[in-house]
C-alpha cells in the first residue's frame, strides 16, 4: 500500500502526458517547428504537432480553435495524427459516424417505444371501446328477444302459434 502511494504521482504524470513527448523525464522533447522540412511521420510522432503539406512545415496544433485556420494551413493539406488523412476527410468521416450513431439511437428509441406500447396491452380507451361494444351487443340481443316475444304473442292471439315444434304445420293439409 505504501509503494502504491509513493508511485501514484509518477503514474499520474505518465497517464496525463504520455503522447505529447513533453514531460519531466523526457530530454528528447523538442518543439514542433524543429521537424519542419523533414517528414510528416517524424512530425506527427508528437501528437501536439500539425503537419502542413503545402509548405512542408510542422507547427504546434492550434489548441484554442478546434480546426486550424485556413491562413495557417488549408484543411485539404493539414495532417494530424496520421499522414494519410487530411482534415477534410477527417471531418467528413466524423460527421458520417456521428450521423449514423444518432440515426441508430433514434431508430432504437422509436422501436423500443413501439414495442413497449404493443406489449402493454389495451389501454383505457381500448377498454372503454370494448365495454361500449359489449353493451351495444347486449342491448341488441335484448331488443331481439323483446321482438321475438312480441311476435309470438301476436301469433298466439291469431292462432298461428299452435305447434311450436313445427312452425310450418299450418300449411299441412289435414
Amino acid at each position: 500500500m505504501e509503494a502504491l502511494r509513493l508511485c501514484l504521482p509518477g503514474l499520474l504524470i505518465i497517464l496525463i502526458r504520455p503522447a505529447t513527448g513533453v514531460g519531466p523525464g523526457n530530454p528528447t522533447a523538442s518543439a514542433c517547428s524543429d521537424f519542419s522540412w523533414k517528414s510528416c511521420e517524424e512530425c506527427l510522432k508528437n501528437v501536439s504537432c500539425l503537419w502542413c503539406n503545402t509548405n512542408n512545415t510542422c507547427m504546434d496544433y492550434p489548441v484554442r480553435s478546434i480546426l486550424p485556420s485556413s491562413s495557417l494551413c488549408p484543411l485539404a493539406d493539414a495532417r494530424w495524427g496520421v499522414c494519410w488523412m487530411n482534415f477534410e476527410a477527417f471531418i467528413i468521416a466524423i460527421a458520417v459516424i456521428a450521423g449514423l450513431i444518432l440515426l441508430s439511437i433514434a431508430v432504437c428509441c422509436c422501436y423500443c417505444c413501439y414495442c413497449r406500447k404493443r406489449s402493454r396491452g389495451p389501454d383505457e380507451a381500448e377498454e372503454r371501446l370494448a365495454r361500449e361494444r359489449e353493451e351495444r351487443r347486449m342491448q341488441s340481443l335484448q331488443r331481439k328477444h323483446e321482438r321475438k316475444v312480441k311476435h309470438d304473442e301476436i301469433r298466439k292471439k291469431y292462432g298461428l302459434l299452435q305447434d311450436s315444434d313445427h312452425p310450418y304445420s299450418r300449411f299441412e293439409n289435414e
